[in-house]
């Protein structure tokens, strides 16, 4: 990919990469309009369009835009559907969801970084979103059920709790693992079970917080 600061011609660069990976056009389309270089810090932004992971403080990072697209993709969203993110980081997945859900709720546990984000999409103009700052619990239950949620963090299980806020039908992306390589994870709630599919294999940050990982 082209050095330099052309976000333009290097976010074109990363969609055209995508669209070579994955056939969902509608996914990929949503990310063409997401301005990626503003959610990460100033002195990353030449890499931002690169697909890598990149620190964004706070021991967290952003996920590169094929994890992004394949996990958006796995969700099937419509329009009318209202989608819990578990790891809001700094919002660029968020604003992913919200050009393909009617509403995003967004849960992050780290104040400084839930805050930061909150004015980020604000500032962009995503009205559908709203970010929570996380409770003890898994999820945001005032919202639930979901048509579906996206966890951006590594989990040993899948949580009961999120299962429990998903609706018939809904979708569940999640990495399981342990704390340093993961498996994609779709699951579908259908009658009462979960139907499961691989999506390959992933590296994520710990999901922290009771039903995942203790603090260490």
């Amino acid at each position: 990919m082209r050095k330099g600061t052309d976000y333009e011609s290097r976010q074109a660069d990363m969609i055209a990469d995508l669209e070579s990976r994955l056939h969902d056009p509608v996914v990929i389309a949503a990310m063409s309009r997401v301005p990626r270089h503003l959610f990460v810090p100033p002195g990353l932004r030449s890499s931002a369009y690169d697909d890598n992971p990149l620190p964004i403080g706070h021991g967290q990072t952003i996920s590169q835009p094929y994890i992004v697209a394949l996990m958006t993709s796995a969700l099937e969203l419509k329009d009318d559907n209202t989608v819990l993110e578990i790891g809001t980081g700094s919002g660029y997945q968020a604003a992913v969801l919200a050009e393909l859900a009617g509403r995003v709720i967004t849960v992050e546990r780290i104040p400084e970084i839930a805050r930061a984000a909150n004015e980020r999409l604000l500032k962009l103009g995503y009205d559908n979103i709203e970010v929570k700052t996380a409770v003890s619990k898994l999820g945001w239950e005032n919202s639930a059920p979901y048509d579906a949620i996206l966890v951006a963090a590594a989990s040993p299980t899948i949580p009961e709790v999120l299962v429990e806020q998903l609706k018939e039908g809904g979708r569940l992306v999640i990495p399981v693992g342990d704390r340093h390589q993961q498996e994609l994870l779709k699951v579908i709630k259908s009658g009462g079970e979960l139907e499961l599919h691989n999506l390959g294999g992933c590296k994520f940050v710990a999901l922290i917080g009771k039903d995942a990982w203790e603090e260490v």
